[in-house]
């Protein structure tokens, strides 16, 4: 699966493609995003992402947990989205 790190200064609509491109590809995709700008921008990318895959038929779930990311210097903690797609519901 693939893994998309999202920072606070990321752009949410380029996220939102990505995530769009991969659940259309892959059918799932995990975001991790530490501290509460880059949860921010992640959670407006998931709500741009639903847009982008209407035309698609599809739309998207997700699943968040905090997650422990070891690096040399320290321990963080980071919020983990799992995002699969799924079919849309009928209009």
């Amino acid at each position: 699966m693939e893994t998309l790190r999202v920072s606070g200064t990321s752009r949410p609509n380029a996220i939102a493609g990505a995530i769009a491109a991969l659940l259309r590809s892959q059918g799932q995709v995990e975001m991790q995003a530490i501290g509460p700008a880059a949860v921010n921008q992640a959670v407006k990318a998931l709500a741009i992402a639903r847009g982008y895959l209407t035309g698609d038929q599809l739309d998207l779930v997700t699943q968040p947990e905090f997650v422990k990311l070891e690096t040399p210097q320290e321990e963080r903690t980071a919020v983990k989205f799992t995002v699969r797609a799924i079919p849309a519901a009928p209009a």
